[in-house]
């Protein structure tokens, strides 16, 4: 099962390397969406793929050192059938 989400992710989660490290670990897990920075300091994500690799990533950024998801809300959004990398965006 392959499923969309959108996920906003607020604490200390700019300046510390947030977006590299999730679009390093996405790709990896062989995930597609994208990241970027929002104006407000908090991170925002769409990621697709399996449910159980989407967990895997967000374990992986919550274990990072500098990283600190203090809240994350979190929604299924609808598939990007055409999408086929993992990519920050600007």
């Amino acid at each position: 099962m392959i499923v969309r989400k959108h996920i906003i992710f607020r604490g200390r989660v700019q300046g510390v390397g947030f977006r590299y490290h999730s679009t390093y670990k996405a790709e990896n897990l062989g995930l597609t969406g994208w990241v970027r920075n929002c104006y407000d300091g908090s991170v925002e994500m769409e990621v697709q793929g399996d449910p159980n690799k989407i967990n895997d990533l967000i374990l992986y950024l919550q274990a990072q050192r500098f990283i600190q998801i203090q809240e994350m809300d979190e929604k299924k959004i609808p598939l990007q059938e055409e999408e086929t990398a993992f990519r920050e965006r600007w």
